[in-house]
């Protein structure tokens, strides 16, 4: 496997080129695909990956390239995007005009012009008969696909940059979406506020369950915050957990503030006289969206359906 396509939700492809086909890197071919024909970007694979990936169990199914394009095909293409775009409204126009309870996300054509693929969101199961009776009257000879999909689809079709800096998780490799709930992020420690904790698609960052399993491990052995604990120095309470350095932050009985390993504290039965506060990072909230419910952030119904 020397070639390959980004299709579906930037996923790799390998590519099967006919014997008198001669291909380079960027250019555009034509590939047929189960939506029907599509124009895709060539790229190149590395020899070591190609030896990995034929090793995979799970790679996706090759597709057949049937030629590269012409500067007609292109010509095509572009006109093509143009109609996407075209298209686009008219569904929402006649969506507004039966007023449905749905999202249009996006629009695509099969470069055959054989098939259109309308992408939406919706909270509750939307009856689109009617909608469906004027989109075939509007696009004629031509299959219409409304597709329903959730709102992590739609992040992932729509593509961007997530507040890492680095482009969408759901984008770029993540093929499943895990449960996700707010437990995870006081786990870690995180601020409990939504612009923190929540992504563009409104749910909870799917990075929260990347290092999880490390925060419990390095939980094990941690006094909770607020416990009485015996140091090296003396009597204190605990106010803060550093799980990454193994470290537990004491106030001591004169006020004073100390980080300690956990392996050299003790849990002790005693009625401390120190008065501590509740971490900061607990209990921070953006002033612009400290009107969301959490609850919200959590709701994986319909957030993801495997639609794109």
């Amino acid at each position: 496997m020397k070639y390959a396509v980004k299709y579906i939700k930037n996923t790799f492809y390998p590519l099967i080129v006919p014997d008198a086909l001669s291909l380079e890197e960027g250019q555009l071919v034509l590939v047929r695909t189960e939506k029907g024909e599509e124009a895709l970007k060539v790229e190149l694979v590395n020899s070591q990956i190609s030896e990995q990936w034929e090793k995979s169990k799970n790679k996706p199914d090759p597709l057949t390239v049937i030629r590269v394009l012409t500067q007609r095909d292109l010509q095509t293409l572009d006109d093509i995007k143009k109609e996407e775009v075209q298209a686009f409204f008219k569904c929402q126009a006649l969506i507004n005009q039966h007023k449905l309870v749905m999202s249009l996300v996006q629009c695509r054509i099969t470069f055959d012009r054989r098939k259109i693929t309308f992408y939406y969101t919706a909270p509750e199961r939307v009856d689109f008969r009617a909608l469906l009776k004027d989109l075939t009257q509007v696009f004629t000879r031509v299959r219409i696909d409304l597709r329903h999909i959730g709102v992590r689809d739609e992040t992932s079709l729509v593509d961007g940059v997530g507040i890492c800096g680095r482009p969408f998780c759901c984008s770029s490799y993540l093929r499943k979406f895990a449960t996700i709930n707010v437990k995870l992020a006081k786990d870690q420690g995180m601020p409990i506020a939504p612009g923190k904790i929540s992504g563009t698609c409104g749910r909870l960052l799917c990075c929260l369950t990347y290092e999880y399993e490390s925060y419990i491990d390095a939980a094990k052995g941690m006094p909770p915050i607020g416990s009485s604990v015996m140091t090296s120095e003396g009597l204190g309470k605990v106010c803060y957990l550093n799980f990454m350095s193994g470290t537990v932050a004491v106030k001591m009985e004169d006020g004073k503030v100390k980080e300690f390993p956990k392996s050299d504290i003790e849990m002790v039965d005693a009625d401390v006289n120190v008065e501590i506060d509740v971490p900061v990072i607990n209990n921070a909230y953006d002033d612009d969206s400290s009107g969301i419910d959490i609850k919200q952030l959590e709701d994986d119904r319909n957030s993801s359906t495997g639609n794109v």
